[in-house]
Parts: structure tokens; C-alpha cells; sequence
């Protein structure tokens, strides 16, 4: 009998795209499923899931992976106040607060991109820039007009932490990496390891310090073209590896 594929649970958007029908969508960009599923994993979603529900629904799945998304942490999370401008997500919020550390205390590989490290840094008690673009001295990191290619294409350095997983899955200690977001890490979560970070010195990697599996989080979007750029796709392999391996503790037990 052929194994079951490890579970990745990808903790869904929600929109209103039909002012008609107050009770919205449940949406995920296919690039996300479809790298997931590229490694060999499988993606999962629990559409009405809320923080009362990860005890429950999280021992079901063998990892993690909180996707980015247009929309903005709420800055009431962090202390701060909403801007007008802001595209929010309150369902979403409420329920990566909890996930975010209930997965690391249970070892269950996590995976945070763009919105998603925002997320882990938000939930383990960090804070965010609101515009980084509008902060002294900092760089423009949002996507430039265009299509989604000239989007995603790679915009910047990101200097990595000597020794640090990311060199090991970059071959090297800075590569390029696309750029895609609005807001940022401002002060660094509790127990946080920053690994990697923008010319302007702005955190766009994080490790789990003493988490017992997989732990990580980047700004830039490594499901991009992935199977053609060599860091992406070690990157997404060794979280792959993680889930199965979690997957085999899970069928032990």
C-alpha cells in the first residue's frame, strides 16, 4: 500500500468578492497548493477553523505553512492602529495567533512566507512597520506595476547568517530574492533568531530558536518559480523533509 502523503494545513484568506452575499469567500492563491503539492505533500484547508480549533485539528496534519497574502496583520495585534489604506483579515489573524504557537510547542514543521513571517513575528509578541517604505532610511519593498512576472522577478540582496540554514540552502552568504510587501518586522519576536536581512537592515529571515522541528519564516516568496531557482527550492525541500518525517512520527505513534 502506497503511504498517504504528509498533510500541510494552509490557513485560508477571507474575502468579501460578491457584496451580494455577506458571508464572503475562503480563498488561497494556487502557487502555494501547487508547490506543495510539487514536494509531494499535500494541502489541506479547514475553511471554518478558528483558534478553538487548532488543538483539535492540528495533531491531523504534519506541518505548516502560512501563505502570504494582500491583506495586512491587523497593527491592533501589536499594539498600534489600524491605517485607512489597510486590507484586513480578522478571521485570518485570529486563528495564526494561536496556530503559530501551538505548532512550534507540538513540533509540527511551520513555515511562514511574507504575510506568514509577519504572522510568526506578531504572534510570538513582535512588531511590525506598518509602510516600511515610509520609514527614514529604509528601502521601497512592495512589488512594482506589471504583471505577475515582472512582480515576482528578484529585486534585492539578502545577506545571510554565517552558518545559518539559510547559507547551507543558499550555497552562499547573500542571494537575490523577489520583494512583495508593505510592512515588516520592527522589533523582533520572542525567540526569534533573525537570519536574514534586506541591504537596509530590515529582518527577512527568522529562525525558531530551541523550537524542536522546523521552524522558519521569510519575507520573500520562495513558491515562486521554485523549481528553477536552486535556494527556493532547498528551501521548500527541507520543510518537505520536515513534514515527512513528522508524518512518520504520527504513523509510529
Amino acid at each position: 500500500m502506497r503511504a498517504h502523503k504528509p498533510l500541510v494545513w494552509l490557513p485560508a484568506c477571507h474575502r468579501n468578492l460578491d457584496l451580494s452575499d455577506p458571508g464572503g469567500y475562503t480563498v488561497l492563491a494556487d502557487r502555494y497548493a501547487a508547490a506543495v503539492t510539487a514536494l509531494d505533500l499535500q494541502p489541506v484547508l479547514f475553511p471554518m477553523a478558528g483558534a478553538a480549533d487548532v488543538a483539535d485539528l492540528l495533531p491531523m496534519v504534519d506541518g505548516v505553512l502560512l501563505t502570504g497574502s494582500p491583506s495586512n496583520v491587523e497593527a491592533t495585534r501589536f499594539g498600534g492602529a489600524a491605517l485607512a489604506t489597510d486590507l484586513l483579515d480578522p478571521r485570518r489573524d485570529a486563528l495564526t495567533m494561536a496556530l503559530v504557537p501551538a505548532a512550534v510547542a507540538a513540533g509540527t514543521p511551520l513555515f511562514g512566507v511574507c504575510r506568514g513571517l509577519q504572522e510568526i513575528n506578531v504572534a510570538l509578541g513582535g512588531s511590525l512597520h506598518q509602510q516600511v517604505h515610509a520609514e527614514a532610511g529604509m528601502m521601497d519593498h512592495r512589488e512594482p506595476e506589471g504583471d505577475l512576472e515582472a512582480q515576482f522577478a528578484t529585486r534585492h540582496q539578502v545577506l545571510l547568517a554565517p552558518g545559518s540554514a539559510f547559507a547551507q540552502w543558499a550555497g552562499a552568504q547573500s542571494v537575490m530574492v523577489n520583494s512583495l510587501h508593505g510592512q515588516g518586522i520592527k522589533r523582533i519576536g520572542q525567540g526569534l533568531v533573525a537570519e536574514a536581512h534586506a541591504p537596509d537592515g530590515l529582518v527577512e529571515g527568522v529562525r525558531v530558536e530551541h523550537a524542536p522541528a522546523f521552524a522558519f519564516g521569510v519575507q520573500w516568496h520562495p513558491e515562486w518559480r521554485h523549481e528553477s531557482n536552486p535556494f527556493y527550492a532547498r528551501t521548500l525541500e527541507a520543510f518537505a523533509q520536515a513534514c515527512a518525517e513528522h508524518r512518520r512520527r504520527r504513523a509510529a505513534a
